[in-house]
């Protein structure tokens, strides 16, 4: 044993002698973390998930999502406004209809004038270019048995017969406002045929955030409410089966050829190993999707008092930009954009 490593409990030291080498130096000071910090979270990084619920005067609060709310029109425009103010990145809009407009094909999701293109057109209105406006694009918020899309005579999806949907969706979505459409439904083709609808109907500046990896979660389970889902039975036969992380990149690989602009992995926390996979396969964008059973665990942990909130809220972010995130969609984004500041 030679001095460089006598005494020392790591064994030979390539780069000299023990306690030579402390990488604790560059923890000493908060001063000293922010300057070695490999990832930061910046506002514009952040995107707002908002529910816009119709014929609501007030915001209806969400019980399963401590601080999170049903909006009605007039208050979305207060959060649009107030996202703009936080340098936010962007903001993703979800209709809830009324119950009694709620069918088999999801009609109230395709209408010009259902809530979702309503609240499109107010939020373009009141906040412009200022940030990038999304639309969620899906049948679930709309049909009455719950599903992302028309069922056939046996009561399972019909692929095919839904694209053509989305691809309705997509042009009153554009025509509303929304810069970005996000197709969530996991149908194949889906990218392919929204593209088509859009560049057909004069929209080729309009892009697609795809759902490329969305994952058969239980961690959904607070969104059921937020968007006052109808959901019978699960969706186990179109969205990916968690024991799987490699099918995601066969996915990505269909929806960049499909035309793209943008991809997602949702939800995040328990797929950030996927959330890697995915940013070092391609170099377009790659967004994360904090889902709402993520959110409603922190909230409620903090609750408890068995976790610190901000530091709690400012740790999941940073893992997913760790993991390769360049977008996170959280519920948390405004507040968020005042504690990285």
């Amino acid at each position: 044993m030679n001095a460089s490593t006598e005494g020392s409990p790591y064994g030979a030291n390539p780069y000299g002698a023990f306690p030579g080498i402390r990488p604790r130096r560059l923890r000493t000071t908060a001063a000293m973390r922010r300057l070695v910090a490999e990832h930061r979270v910046h506002p514009s990084d952040l995107i707002l998930p908002v529910f816009v619920r119709e014929g609501a005067a007030e915001p209806v609060p969400i019980s399963s999502m401590p601080g999170v709310v049903q909006h009605s029109r007039d208050s979305l425009k207060k959060a649009a406004a107030e996202a703009v103010t936080a340098g936010l990145g962007g903001i993703m809009v979800f209709g809830v209809p009324e119950d009694e407009k709620k069918d088999a094909a999801g009609t109230a999701g395709t209408d010009p004038d259902g809530i979702l293109q309503v609240a499109l057109r107010d939020v373009r209105a009141e906040v412009g270019d200022d940030i990038v406006i999304m639309s969620d694009l899906c049948l679930d918020e709309y049909t009455d048995h719950g599903h992302c899309g028309v069922l056939d005579a046996d009561g399972r999806v019909d692929n095919d017969t839904t694209l053509e949907r989305y691809a309705d969706m997509a042009r009153v979505q554009a025509d509303a406002g929304a810069h970005v459409v996000g197709p969530s439904g996991m149908m194949d083709g889906q990218v392919a045929h929204v593209r088509r609808a859009l560049d057909g109907a004069g929209h080729q500046d309009v892009g697609i955030f795809a759902y490329t990896a969305k994952y058969a979660s239980t961690f959904f389970g607070p969104f059921r409410e937020a968007v006052a889902s109808s959901l019978q039975g699960d969706r186990k036969t179109y969205q990916q089966d968690y024991a799987n992380g490699g099918e995601a990149l066969r996915e990505l690989a269909l929806d960049l050829a499909e035309g793209a602009d943008m991809v997602m992995v949702k939800p995040g926390m328990p797929y950030l190993d996927v959330l890697k996979d995915v940013a070092d396969a391609t170099d377009v964008p790659v967004g994360a999707y904090q889902i709402s059973g993520e959110y409603a665990m922190v909230e409620l942990a903090a609750e408890k008092g068995l976790v610190d909130r901000e530091a709690a809220i400012l740790e999941t972010l940073t893992g997913f930009k760790r993991a390769g995130a360049r977008m996170i969609l959280t519920y948390w984004a405004t507040e968020a954009a005042g504690l990285v500041r």
